[in-house]
């Protein structure tokens, strides 16, 4: 088929944007579209909205010479690829109204010969939906499960294996996994990634590739389970979890994980319902595991709030408000969700620091008894100091600092 012209990126978040930019570095036009007016009005002026090496410099560059525009409203393009949020509602059940609506978006501009991906992290039989959904608002055109390998449009799931703070380099380096609807959509989406990926391409079922993605993230979530269900039973016992692990961890076939405060980011919290909400009666393990890791967060509460019994006006540094180190990103922090927690209880004055993160963000900003502030005042004021992230600048704190003061490390650091 025809070499693509232009591309559209559904979504403009920490998936879309460098995908955008990256597809645009490599001489290939893309529309990137997001509803959000300002971050559109921001990525037109060359600028970006999220921290990510080197991805301020590309999208400047792109922008510049106009292979990378943004828009609120998707135009006719050879390929559409979704990168929209997939949350989990309350009750730990797909929130899929991003993928819904940016599929409904799509229909009106839809042509002969286009491509659809779907890179979301999604249930398994999303994909399927996804051109159910087409064909219902779209009903002059085919596709692939009702006309295989001959279908107007194609649709394929290629799911985004990124890590926060190293995304440019995983883009190109890091393994594909393309899921066409049928071979056809399968191939022309290889067709797409060779564009700019260097890493090895493989096809397969959209279904399995679905589950694939969900299963990565459902076996990580199992593997910090461990790690943080060891270090309460390690902590009970008055035994260093750390010097534990790595003693034996020099089995040669034992590889355990370092405990921390839970688990955050936009994958691991939120994927392991995906497969849990649609068998419940035979994922037993995987619920037990996000149960584990999201009980550590209220556990870390909880052992603050005994220690500042100990104070008439206890005072709390917070150190780390991102769910990993050196990066601003706050989604599923558990971080974030110790200092929330926090802030509804009546435990003192609370310092949060994060050199990475440029304000307080909404959740908490405007509590009465919460002080963002800079590491030095945080340790200048503070009775607790509690480590919630290995950030750079925490891990080269002089030791010295936190002589006389009750140290909480929650990611074996500073023990």
């Amino acid at each position: 088929m025809a070499a693509f012209e232009r591309i559209s990126v559904i979504g403009l978040g920490y998936v879309g944007l460098p995908t955008a930019a990256t597809i645009a570095a490599r001489g290939v036009r893309v529309l990137g579209v997001d509803i959000r007016p300002d971050v559109v009005e921001r990525i037109n002026s060359g600028r970006t909205h999220i921290m990510e090496p080197d991805l301020d410099i590309v999208v400047s560059s792109v922008v510049s010479t106009g292979m990378l525009t943004a828009a609120t409203q998707p135009e006719p393009c050879d390929a559409f690829i979704v990168a929209v949020p997939t949350p989990v509602f309350e009750n730990n059940s797909p929130d899929m109204r991003a993928v819904q609506g940016a599929i409904a978006a799509i229909a009106p501009v839809l042509a002969r010969g286009n491509l659809i991906i779907i890179e979301s992290t999604s249930p398994v039989g999303t994909t399927q939906r996804a051109a159910d959904q087409l064909r219902a608002l779209r009903s002059d055109l085919t596709f692939p499960d009702e006309a295989s390998e001959r279908s107007d449009v194609m649709v394929a799931y290629c799911p985004e294996r990124i890590l926060p703070g190293n995304t440019l380099r995983e883009l190109t380096d890091n393994a594909r996994l393309v899921g066409g609807l049928d071979k056809r959509s399968a191939d022309r989406a290889q067709e797409l990634y060779s564009i700019f990926a260097k890493g090895d391409i493989h096809k397969t079922e959209a279904s399995v590739a679905e589950m694939a993605k969900v299963t990565e993230n459902a076996f990580r979530d199992v593997n910090i389970a461990f790690a943080n269900e060891l270090s309460l039973i390690c902590e009970a016992a008055g035994i260093d979890p750390w010097k534990v692990i790595k003693l034996a961890n020099l089995h040669p076939r034992v590889n355990i994980l370092s405990p921390g405060p839970g688990v955050g980011g936009h994958c691991i919290p939120v994927d392991p319902w995906f497969i849990v909400h649609a068998q419940p009666d035979l994922s037993r393990m995987i619920r037990t595991a996000r149960e584990v890791n999201v009980a550590k967060e209220q556990h870390v509460v909880q052992r603050i709030r005994r220690a500042a019994e100990r104070f008439r006006d206890p005072r709390i540094a917070l150190l780390g408000l991102s769910y990993k180190p050196n990066v601003d990103d706050l989604r599923e922090s558990p971080a974030l969700h110790i200092t929330e927690k926090l802030l509804n209880t009546d435990t003192g004055e609370i310092y949060v620091v994060d050199p990475h993160v440029k304000a307080a963000p909404p959740s908490i900003a405007g509590e009465p008894r919460m002080h963002f502030v800079g590491l030095q005042d945080a340790l200048k004021e503070a009775d607790i100091v509690v480590l919630l992230v290995q950030h750079d600048q925490f891990r080269d704190l002089d030791r010295r600092l936190l002589s006389e003061k009750i140290l909480i490390d929650t990611v074996g650091v500073l023990r």
